[in-house]
């Protein structure tokens, strides 16, 4: 039980971790999957994704010169203007204030028509504060409100500058847009509900229409093949947390191993009786197998319990470094902890047990006969087979649950010496 309890509150702990990675990867993306170019993406990008059921949201992104009215001196300033539509953001929410060092609200909304939210360095460089008039080419918007954080600002050349963002129905009026501007349009799709099979569907089309087209300047960015950044931390983070659960595993075999030689030879005696009385062997290891099964299968419930329980304190614990608004846990880990428990027990459990059925009856009146033999060959091959089979399926990584193996098998080796 307490080793399904260790591998299950990992599991459940790797699982919620996981996902609260993929999620706010997907927030620092701005949305599920992005269509990215360096002029506005074809139409059918949009209907497609409409048509199959995903949220849309586009923006514009380009660098540009910010500037204060005469009245408030006329300075300027090199900013980053994003404009953005309806929608926006796709995933998680932005950050803003009434003034510079003001409580922050979250909103998952645009500037309104007329309207910037500008970083505060906008407003010290220019000499401004929220309500007065900003200067975006043609066009005099007012300051309503200061941007604190934006989830997919990004750690590219145009992320350094102070941010501007209007929306998009006042891009036009600016004027800023010419066809020779360096600009980054920007079509983000998401899937309302909690399946993520639409995007793939969505990204697949996208990409072989890419191809056939041989539309130039237009790429397709996600968590899997976009910003390598996130990627890189998810890869570490998830090699991390596999490792955590390749020790729990080891453990946990050596554990089962070790409890289940224990019980057969504690009940040596009990098996040399009933042979006395006549019970055969084939009965013997019938009814220890299947009282063997029932307890571990009931031992594998309550550690998946103790495991969930279990890893609420690991969240507690990490509660400073880790996001408490951690995703529900999913039924993976349960039905891996199961699944586990069940392995270790026919791998590592049950042959000692089964050598109880063949106690001879002379041990009742001998006690130095009958005493538990080395596993076999076969035995050896089987409970090798089944922990293999565990570290690959607890690693997730051919490559690390192989050198896992092989270092198992190099420490048993030398303590065997």
């Amino acid at each position: 039980m307490l080793a399904v309890a260790a591998l299950s509150a990992v599991a459940f702990f790797a699982d919620r971790i996981n996902g609260g990675l993929a999620r706010d990867a997907r927030q620092l993306l701005g949305g599920d999957a992005i269509v990215a170019s360096d002029q506005p993406a074809p139409p059918e990008f949009a209907r497609k994704a409409a048509a199959m059921g995903l949220k849309t949201a586009l923006s514009t992104t380009f660098p540009t010169m910010g500037r204060a009215t005469d009245e408030q001196g006329g300075a300027t300033r090199l900013i980053t203007a994003k404009a953005v539509a309806a929608g926006y953001p796709l995933r998680g929410t932005l950050r803003v204030a009434e003034a510079p060092g003001g409580a922050e609200q979250e909103l998952a909304a645009a500037p309104a028509p007329g309207t910037v939210w500008v970083d505060a360095a906008v407003l010290s460089s220019l000499n401004l504060k929220v309500g007065d008039a900003l200067l975006l080419g043609d066009a005099s918007l007012r300051i309503a409100k200061v941007l604190v954080v934006e989830p997919d600002r990004g750690a590219g050349f145009l992320g350094f500058a102070p941010r501007v963002m209007l929306n998009q129905a006042d891009l036009p009026a600016t004027g800023l847009i010419q066809p020779a501007s360096r600009v980054t349009y920007r079509l983000a799709v998401a899937a309302p509900g909690a399946s993520d099979a639409p995007v793939r569907a969505f990204v697949q089309w996208a990409e072989d229409e890419i191809k056939a087209r041989d539309l130039r300047g237009l790429r397709l960015e996600s968590v899997a093949t976009g910003r390598p950044e996130m990627r890189q931390t998810l890869d570490r983070a998830e090699k991390f947390l596999n490792l955590v659960a390749l020790l729990a595993a080891l453990l946990a075999a050596v554990a089962v191993g070790i409890a289940a030689r224990d019980f057969a030879g504690r009940h040596l005696d009990d098996c040399a009786m009933l042979r006395v009385l006549g019970q055969p062997q084939r009965r013997i290891a019938a009814l220890y197998l299947l009282e063997f099964l029932g307890v571990g299968l009931l031992a594998s419930v309550l550690g998946v319990a103790l495991g969930f329980v279990v890893h609420h304190v690991f969240v507690w614990l990490l509660a400073g470094l880790v996001d408490s608004a951690l995703p529900a846990v999913g039924g993976w880990p349960a039905a891996f902890g199961l699944g586990v428990g069940m392995t270790l027990l026919l791998a590592f459990g049950l042959p000692p047990v089964l050598q109880l059925a063949q106690v001879p009856p002379l041990r009742v009146i001998r006690r130095d006969v009958g005493a538990l033999k080395p596993a076999s060959i076969a035995v050896l091959a089987a409970g090798t087979a089944g922990f293999v089979a565990l570290l690959l399926a607890v690693s997730s990584d051919l490559t690390l649950g192989l050198i896992a193996v092989g270092g198992f098998a190099a420490a048993v080796l030398l303590f065997a010496l």
